[in-house]
């Protein structure tokens, strides 16, 4: 009995210690992207001394952290994103986690009545929830995002308004001072914005300087905020803040979610809405 009762005492603790690994997994990779973020640069042998894990270990943060858009991988390290330049092709982030995605969107397309006028940032999630906007009627559609702009072109029962203004040509978005004018110049009722990650003391943050300035104002002009984060942004920290999560009236993610990063984003404010996996 005494054996089966300790047996059972450590099964017990067993998904408490997987949740702390992914936790640490997840905080590791935050602190790479900084690293790289801040010095242009990182070695994997070095973050393998760094953070005691194996080579093996750091060379699977990195890839994560390519797919993710917050570094590329090069011979034996990985270089800033943001440092050089460079930046995923909007394409292959689509395609990225669309699962994830997908199931974002369904649910946030709920929260949509007829009759609203909704922003839709330039990410790749808020262009989801326009794939999921089907069959709506009477939706007004704001958005900085030519991709969102040419998939709502065909729904006669939405109106879509362009911001215009610098054009991103490596993401298809404009961003800048008159991308930032028009959308000061309207309220709507709700926004759907991501960014490069989500920490629960850091809030939502992305890379580039411009797209965070005009989030920001697409968050001043609406009643309802709504973040649309999938589960492998979780706890990463890119170069600028855009808000805290207690700014957010709901923070969207996926099931595949950490319990114990869920926990801590709710510990700070953060009203975390887990969107069911979708039936097929």
């Amino acid at each position: 009995m005494g054996a089966m009762a300790d047996n059972h005492q450590q099964n017990s603790k067993a998904p408490g210690r997987r949740s702390e690994r992914s936790l640490l997994a997840a905080e590791r990779r935050a602190s790479i992207a900084r690293m790289a973020e801040q010095r242009g640069s990182v070695r994997v042998s070095e973050l393998s001394r760094l953070f005691d894990v194996t080579e093996e270990t750091i060379r699977r943060d990195l890839e994560e952290l390519e797919i993710n858009g917050y570094l590329k991988r090069t011979y034996g390290g990985a270089v800033s994103v943001t440092g050089t330049g460079l930046e995923l092709p909007f394409a292959r982030r689509v395609e990225t986690r669309r699962k994830e995605k997908s199931t974002i969107a369904r649910y946030a397309v709920t929260l949509i009545q007829e009759g609203e006028t909704i922003i839709l940032d330039a990410s790749t999630t808020a262009l989801w929830v326009a794939k999921h906007l089907i069959d709506r009627r009477d939706l007004t559609v704001v958005t900085n995002s030519i991709q969102t702009v040419m998939e709502l072109a065909a729904r006669p029962g939405i109106r879509v308004i362009c911001t215009g203004g610098n054009l991103r040509d490596r993401i298809l978005a404009f961003a800048g001072p008159l991308a930032e004018r028009a959308i000061r110049g309207y309220f709507v009722d709700k926004v759907f914005m991501s960014g490069k990650g989500l920490s629960p003391d850091g809030g939502l943050t992305d890379s580039n300087e411009l797209e965070v300035e005009l989030k920001k104002a697409m968050l001043a002009a609406a009643k309802e905020r709504i973040a649309i984060v999938d589960s492998s942004k979780m706890g990463h920290k890119a170069f600028a803040r855009i808000a805290d999560v207690s700014a957010f009236d709901k923070i969207i993610t996926d099931p595949g979610i950490d319990p114990a990063m869920a926990a801590a984003i709710r510990e700070h404010g953060g009203n975390l809405i887990i969107a069911p996996e979708e039936q097929r």
